[in-house]
């Protein structure tokens, strides 16, 4: 089991003060990340979990992967992002493709078969990638460089990673020309709307005047968010939902085609949908860090549609 080193925060993911810059559940410091401890609030509050993952707003369409129809009764294959960070294991400190396990246990628990998705040196292949998967998770972690949004950096914002953001705009651009179901999850909310020519909050605390969405360092927080209940994320999930969070940056001007679905109670936008796709969803807090699967079970649902 690898123990990150100088991982950014999520449950690996970064930002300077341990906070998951973009996003990402479990902050550790930028000289060691650990597993974050869990808030012990609500389990859920108001939003009784569903277990078949058939509900509503799943199951249309035909992905562009290999559906079902070509694999038989094989599930679906989730490709989810990973991080790239110096980890330990063994006698051995390299720099490694990392990932929090609650992201794959999601995946399996919701029907689907995890892929990790390293962001490899060269964007060769990307195309063929989303062509073997059925969707895709875009993983929380380091807050996405500035520089793409034309904005210059903010103190608290972490170090750029460039090779993952690279690779993950790509593999996303790829996704949404190919109709792929996908699912972001903090970083990946913050990367679509940058990949649809938005821009981000760098420093939330800056703005709203609290640290209620990363409340302590390596400490996964919980608020309540309401969402549009004619939204696919509302159709999931009802129109509240009490949901993990850990974050300092957020969606500020949204992207090309992306429409704000939920709310927290500070405005902070806590979900997007890119309008026209088939299952084009990204939420800003951590459904990896609490028993709700509604989501994964909504995205593989989808996947798996014929």
């Amino acid at each position: 089991m690898a123990d990150t080193t100088g991982q950014s925060g999520d449950t690996g993911h970064s930002d300077t003060r341990g906070r998951d810059g973009g996003d990402d559940a479990s902050g550790g410091r930028r000289t060691g990340d650990h597993e974050p401890e869990q808030s012990r609030g609500p389990e859920q509050g108001s939003v009784p979990r569903q277990g078949s993952g058939s509900g509503p707003g799943t199951g249309t369409g035909q992905g562009p992967g290999h559906g079902p129809g070509e694999r038989g009764a094989e599930p679906p294959l989730i490709g989810i992002t990973t991080y790239q960070e110096p980890a330990r294991w063994g006698v051995w400190v390299r720099e490694a493709a990392v990932l929090p396990v609650p992201y794959i246990r999601s995946v399996e628990r919701a029907g689907g078969v995890p892929v990790l998705l390293p962001p490899t040196g060269t964007l060769r292949g990307v195309r063929a990638v989303v062509e073997g998967l059925d969707g895709i998770v875009l993983a929380g972690g380091s807050d996405v460089d500035p520089e793409l949004y034309g904005a210059e950096r903010h103190p608290e914002t972490g170090a750029p990673q460039p090779q993952r953001d690279r690779y993950e705009l790509a593999l996303l651009r790829a996704a949404i020309a190919a109709d792929l179901p996908f699912l972001g999850i903090c970083r990946g909310l913050q990367l679509l709307n940058v990949a649809r020519g938005g821009g981000l909050v760098q420093h939330l605390p800056d703005v709203v005047g609290h640290r209620r969405h990363a409340p302590d360092v390596g400490v996964v927080g919980r608020h309540r968010v309401r969402i549009s209940p004619t939204s696919l994320t509302g159709k999931i999930l009802g129109d509240v939902a009490d949901v993990p969070t850990y974050h300092h940056q957020a969606a500020d001007r949204l992207g090309k085609g992306l429409a704000a679905v939920a709310w927290a109670d500070d405005q902070v936008v806590e979900a997007v949908e890119l309008q026209g796709h088939r299952f084009g969803l990204a939420v800003q807090w951590h459904p990896e860090e609490g028993e709700d699967r509604r989501l994964f079970e909504a995205l593989v649902a989808e996947a798996s549609a014929h």
